[in-house]
C-alpha cells in the first residue's frame, strides 16, 4: 500500500491553468452569473481558470506584481491562457483621481512590459489575450460617484482612447485582443451592460465571456479531459484505471 501512495505521488497530477489578471472587473468576474464563473464552468475537468484580479488597480501596480505572481518556478509553463484587462483605473481624469490615472503612454508601455516579462518566462504570445476597458456610462458613474461625495471622475472618451492604446499594443506585441469599449457600443446602447456605469452587469459579464470565449476556445480545444469518465474506470482494479 505505501508503495502505491507512492507511485501516486509521484504522477502528481496537474492541471493547465487559465489566468486572469485584472482589477475590479477581473476580480467580481466569479460572482454569480459572472464571465470568469463560466469560463470555469465551460473548462471544468480541463483546467483551473484562476482569478487574480485586484479592485482599484492599474497597470502601473500590476507590472510590478506580475513577478510575484508567475514565475519559471511555479510552473509557468502549465498556463494555457492569460488575459491581461487593465485600463478602467488607468483612464480615471488625472485632476480629479490621480492615484490611479496612469497617463495613455506609460498605459501602453506598461502593457507591453507585461507582456515582454510574461515571454521571458516562456509564456508566448499566441497564449496572451488583452482586454481594453469597456465603455463608461457617465451619468450611472456619475451617480456612484456622487453618493461616495465625489465627482465625476472618468469620461468615456478618455476610456476609447485607453482602448485604442491596448489595441495597438495587441497589434505590436503579436497577441491578441479583445476590444470590449469598441464590441459593446457597436450599434447599441451598452448601458445595460453595465451595473453602475464602470462595473459589468449579469448582461454584459455574458458578453464578455461569450466574446473572450470565442478567443480562448482554441487555445484550450486541444486539452483532454482529466482523469478517466466514472463509467470508464476499472471498478474491480480501480488503480489500473486511476494511478
Amino acid at each position: 500500500m505505501a508503495r502505491a501512495a507512492a507511485g501516486a505521488r509521484g504522477r502528481l497530477l496537474r492541471w493547465p491553468r487559465v489566468l486572469l489578471f485584472g482589477d475590479s472587473i477581473t476580480e467580481y468576474s466569479f460572482q454569480e452569473n459572472g464571465w470568469g464563473a463560466y469560463l470555469a464552468d465551460r473548462l471544468v475537468r480541463k483546467c483551473d481558470v484562476v482569478n487574480r484580479g485586484i479592485s482599484g488597480y492599474n497597470t502601473r501596480w500590476a507590472k510590478l506584481i506580475l513577478p510575484r505572481l508567475i514565475t519559471e518556478s511555479t510552473s509557468a509553463e502549465s498556463i494555457v491562457a492569460i488575459t491581461i484587462f487593465f485600463g478602467a483605473n488607468d483612464s480615471a481624469l488625472k485632476d480629479l483621481n490621480p492615484k490611479q490615472h496612469v497617463p495613455l503612454e506609460e498605459y501602453a508601455g506598461n502593457l507591453k512590459s507585461m507582456i515582454q516579462y510574461l515571454k521571458s518566462v516562456d509564456i508566448p504570445e499566441d497564449r496572451i489575450i488583452l482586454i481594453t476597458p469597456p465603455p463608461l456610462q457617465e451619468s450611472a458613474w456619475e451617480k456612484a460617484c456622487l453618493a461616495k461625495g465625489d465627482k465625476l471622475n472618468r469620461c468615456n472618451a478618455t476610456t476609447g482612447q485607453y482602448a485604442q492604446a491596448c489595441v495597438q499594443v495587441a497589434k505590436d506585441c503579436g497577441t491578441d485582443v479583445l476590444d470590449l469599449w469598441t464590441l459593446m457600443q457597436k450599434n447599441q446602447d451598452f448601458s445595460s451592460y453595465l451595473s453602475d456605469g464602470l462595473h459589468l452587469s449579469p448582461k454584459g459579464s455574458s458578453f464578455l465571456a461569450a466574446q473572450l470565449w470565442s478567443r480562448l476556445e482554441n487555445k484550450v480545444s486541444a486539452l483532454p479531459s482529466l482523469l478517466p469518465y466514472w463509467r470508464d474506470v476499472d471498478h474491480s482494479n480501480p488503480e489500473a484505471s486511476l494511478l
